[in-house]
């Protein structure tokens, strides 16, 4: 899974210091659900539209997921230990409750009373703790469980698992969402597609990144009012777009805001937003050899960006401007943090200061994963231009990108459907052993500010320190967070109870009815 499953990544992460949900709603502009009794009906199938490419799919929970559809199908299936929720924002799943210990290094998570697998034998500890060091052992694993090495998760009993962290941990819980997905014990890699989960829907069949999913009645989660959900795979957001308006689809998930301009007449249509859905950074490498490496450079870079255009051009206006602090929807952003404004003298000054050479034309790479993407990085050269600085825009098939440049490459666009928690992207891509640290930033102040942070359930310490944290991000790391996009579905009338938290809560679907 990458950084866009795990966040949410995709995956993240309660205690003392559970963070408290990120905002969502519906915009100004959103059509109205039509009228009715407001009570979830049961039966019917919901077909669903995600985002994919066939040359990215994957079938493994643990894998690097680059289609949207995949993790969808995935997170029906599989269950996690926690997932994000509203307040607080890290709610119990297949782990009913969580403890520390006094020393927030050891944490105890208890399994669902009458959670099982969909041949129905029971889930166990056992089960668990081979789930998570199988992730952990992943290539990115040390990013999804951070602190925690294999041999420090263990069983209790049947019933218990035990995580031993390497330092005090009190966001240990919020960690655990997304990624944890939990399959039997020993399962061999070539049986994934037939291995059973826990989840609301059980697979049915699956094609080429398309899916049946059935209701699982025995689920120990609560009712699942659908029959089925019908997941179709997109290779872009228009087509998606086309197939809801043509009533083939009752969901276009995560289309974007073109697509939301177009429906915008149709009354039929739903158009939910969430807002502060996405982040779409431009990614600077900072490690020495890199044109990025002087923090003045990264300093000019940050301020040659026009991010008012940014949001009405690239996103229609679906969508915030940002301030190169990840995290905008954790309730302790740092929103006292002055908002940086377009500097183009000054851009000048400190690149000349840098010895930054104007004559090179730098490739900033970029890929058409989700809508507006390859067109931020088009308007930023445009923009760039204005302060001598020579772009020119690299568009990079998915699989490419995500083999060959992301967390190698010196300038490129990334994106994280994920928002509500500074900490997860500080633990995901920021600190200096972070397996995701997408511009190869090490810091030691940052690093040791991390640390206080989640190293304390005293509120007071904690807003300090996590201050402290974001002032750093913002003076000097290797991210340009020009703005956040609102996360937009589009859906027939008839689809009622759609999640509308942001980030990857979206795919928590076991509570969508129709009408």
């Amino acid at each position: 899974m990458n950084r866009r499953q795990v966040l949410c990544v995709g995956g993240a992460m309660g205690a003392a210091a559970l963070l408290a949900a990120c905002s969502s709603g519906s915009g100004d502009g959103d059509a109205k659900p039509a009228a009715g009794d407001g009570k979830p009906k049961s039966g019917g199938t919901l077909r669903i539209g995600a985002l994919g490419r066939a040359g990215a799919i994957t079938r493994d929970p643990h894998g690097s997921q680059a289609n949207e559809s995949d993790y969808l199908i995935i997170a029906l299936v599989h269950d996690t230990l926690t997932i994000p929720g509203a307040k607080p924002n890290t709610l119990p799943r297949l782990a009913a409750s969580w403890e520390p210990s006094a020393d927030l290094k050891t944490w105890k998570f208890k399994i669902a009373k009458g959670a099982a697998f969909h041949d129905g034998s029971p889930v166990t500890a056992d089960d668990v703790v081979w789930s998570l060091k199988r992730l952990r052992n992943t290539p990115s694993g040390a990013s999804r469980l951070p602190g925690i090495k294999p041999e420090n998760i263990t069983a209790e009993g049947a019933d218990t698992v035990v995580l031993v962290s390497d330092y005090a941990n009190a966001e240990l819980p919020l960690l655990t969402r997304l990624t944890t997905f939990v399959l039997k014990k020993d399962t061999a890699d070539n049986a994934l597609d037939k291995a059973p989960g826990t989840g609301p829907f059980k697979l049915d069949w699956y094609r080429g990144g398309n899916a049946r999913l059935v209701k699982n009645d025995k689920w120990y989660g609560g009712t699942v009012h659908l029959d089925a959900i019908e997941v179709t795979m997109f290779e872009t957001p228009q087509a998606m777009s086309n197939a809801l308006l043509a009533g083939q689809i009752d969901v276009a998930s995560n289309v974007g805001a073109v697509a939301a301009r177009t429906a915008e007449a149709r009354k039929d249509i739903q158009i939910l937003r969430r807002p502060n859905d996405m982040a779409m950074p431009i990614v600077m490498r900072t490690a020495e050899g890199s044109p990025f490496a002087d923090p003045r450079v990264r300093e000019a870079m940050r301020l040659v960006v026009d991010r008012d255009a940014m949001v009405k051009q690239v996103l229609s206006g679906y969508g915030t401007v940002a301030n190169d602090i990840l995290g905008t929807g954790d309730p302790n952003f740092a929103k006292d943090v002055p908002q940086r404004k377009r500097d183009l003298e000054k851009a000048k000054k400190l690149l000349a200061e840098a010895g930054f050479d104007l004559s090179k034309t730098y490739d900033l790479v970029t890929t058409e994963d989700v809508p507006g993407l390859a067109e931020s990085a088009t308007l930023f050269a445009n923009q760039a231009r204005e302060a001598g600085i020579r772009v020119q825009v690299v568009k990079q098939e998915s699989g490419a990108f995500w083999d060959k440049t992301w967390k190698t490459g010196s300038f490129y666009t990334t994106y994280w459907g994920t928002n509500d928690s500074v900490v997860f992207f500080a633990s995901k891509t920021m600190v200096s052993d972070a397996a995701t640290n997408e511009a190869g930033w090490a810091d030691k102040e940052f690093d040791a500010a991390y640390l206080k942070v989640i190293g304390t359930a005293d509120e007071t310490a904690r807003a300090a320190a996590l201050k402290e944290l974001q002032q750093i991000e913002f003076d000097r790391s290797g991210y340009l967070l020009w703005g956040m996009a609102d996360g937009i579905d589009l859906a027939a009338a008839k689809v009622q109870g759609l999640p509308t938290l942001a980030g990857y809560g979206r795919v928590q679907l076991e509570n969508v009815w129709l009408r």
